[in-house]
């Protein structure tokens, strides 16, 4: 007859087993992401400098070519993260277990797809089948992922049948726009590579379709993510007063008003939505005020709070320059410099400062390999981005002509923090759990 105890002890077991399978999840999905930041993403952007740097003119590299940077950069770096983290953090919030199986062919259509709508983008390799078919891919994979969370809610759930339900927080709203800007954009990526697979004389979108989806990419997509997981966790992490509760539904109607009119090409509407939604973001989670309480910094670098205040005021110079780029049209490299200052200063300093607070922990309890490392990868990023942004503007605009011979060395200098960024994270992935470590130096 089997005991009480052995019910328990093989249920912690079974546990166990599953927690250490849904980290190694992760783990792929991570290192996966760190693959296209530094090969397809990083290097090729290097590559692509050089060459603008070395002609004095941004149509010095195909087209093509940057939309394959960018795709690599946004769906392979950071979806890839996303999606990882999803599986993980979801699931551990719903109490509820995600269907392995099911998640690790979300992660090999995933990669697949995003491998070649890269490979694709630079080599034209039999363009009108790949193309469409790298599309096909990543929605599929998408469509898992939401398949996967969706049955996981139902089977959370169903052990409360009498619970009253309660109204979605703040956050998860925020998290859930994103995830619809997602399959936004995904969607929209299908049908324009359908396009050009059937009409289209190269696997290159045309300019203004591009702009819509980068656009879109970023402020309908990432940013809502990034607003949901700061109204989340920073107040904690930070030591920054709570949100106000009216915060994340101002936030996600900034930012429908910005899709529906970046869609309708309203440009200059859509630009001044997203600035409100960038101030109402820094204001709403006291960026730039004080802290409440001390900084959680145990374990990573404690320059965390100031790096994170960094990446709003990013977000802020973005929105502006974008706001000066519709009213000012006629002007190159404002655009640039805005969406640089975006995808870098915010979206990619973010990943590099939170980064290191959560997948340590999430990858299996483990600690971070070096806070030096990680105070080391945000200052390059941020002398990088700087160099990046006021460079593209006084360039560009024929303000400077010397900026032109600074644009490479900013690139190298975010492709060395990214890399810094992933020998430590690669570290600590490697690393045994911090009670295993603990153990061992007691010994």
């Amino acid at each position: 007859m089997t005991t009480p105890d052995q019910v328990l002890n093989a249920a912690y077991a079974d546990t166990q087993r599953y927690e250490r399978r849904l980290s190694g999840l992760l783990i792929a999905f991570l290192s996966t992401g760190l693959v296209y930041l530094l090969g397809p993403g990083s290097f090729l952007g290097l590559w692509n400098l050089f060459a603008i740097s070395h002609r004095e003119t941004a149509g010095a590299v195909p087209a093509a070519w940057l939309q394959a940077h960018a795709h690599a950069e946004i769906y392979g770096w950071v979806g890839s993260f996303i999606l990882g983290i999803g599986f993980h953090s979801l699931t551990r919030i719903r109490h509820a277990r995600v269907p392995l199986g099911w998640a690790w062919t979300c992660w090999a259509l995933w990669t697949t797809g995003v491998g070649l709508r890269w490979f694709t983008g630079v080599t034209a390799w039999h363009w009108r089948m790949v193309l469409p078919a790298s599309a096909v891919l990543e929605i599929v994979a998408f469509a898992i992922f939401q398949r996967s969370i969706s049955t996981t809610h139902r089977d959370a759930t169903a052990r409360q049948p009498g619970a009253p339900r309660e109204p979605l927080p703040g956050w998860v709203l925020l998290v859930l726009t994103g995830a619809m800007g997602f399959l936004l954009t995904l969607v929209l990526n299908l049908g324009a590579d359908f396009y050009l697979a059937l009409a289209g004389r190269s696997p290159t979108y045309a300019p203004g379709f591009d702009h819509r989806l980068v656009e879109l990419v970023t402020w309908a997509f990432l940013v809502p993510f990034i607003f949901g997981f700061s109204t989340r966790w920073l107040p904690i992490f930070a030591g920054w007063r709570p949100a106000p509760d009216w915060m994340p539904r101002a936030l996600v109607t900034c930012l429908a008003l910005g899709v529906i009119t970046t869609l309708a090409g309203v440009f200059a509407a859509a630009a001044l939505a997203w600035l409100a939604a960038a101030v109402i973001a820094a204001a709403g989670l006291h960026v730039f005020q004080p802290a409440v309480l001390p900084a959680k910094t145990k374990g990573i670098h404690r320059s965390f709070p100031l790096f994170l205040r960094l990446t709003y005021a990013w977000l802020l110079i973005a929105a502006l320059l974008g706001a000066w780029a519709a009213a000012e049209s006629g002007v190159a490299g404002i655009v640039g410099a805005g969406r640089h200052a975006l995808t870098v200063g915010f979206i990619a300093g973010m990943v590099l400062t939170i980064g290191p607070r959560i997948l340590p922990a999430f990858s299996g309890m483990k600690t971070l390999y070096s806070p030096r490392l990680m105070l080391l990868a945000l200052a390059l990023l941020e002398v990088g981005c700087l160099l990046r942004v006021s460079g593209e503007l006084l360039a560009y605009t024929g303000w400077w002509s010397f900026a032109w011979h600074w644009l490479p060395l900013s690139a190298a200098i975010e492709v060395t923090a990214f890399a810094v960024f992933a020998y430590n994270l690669i570290r600590t992935l490697l690393r045994p759990p911090a009670h295993v470590m603990r153990m061992a130096q007691q010994q």
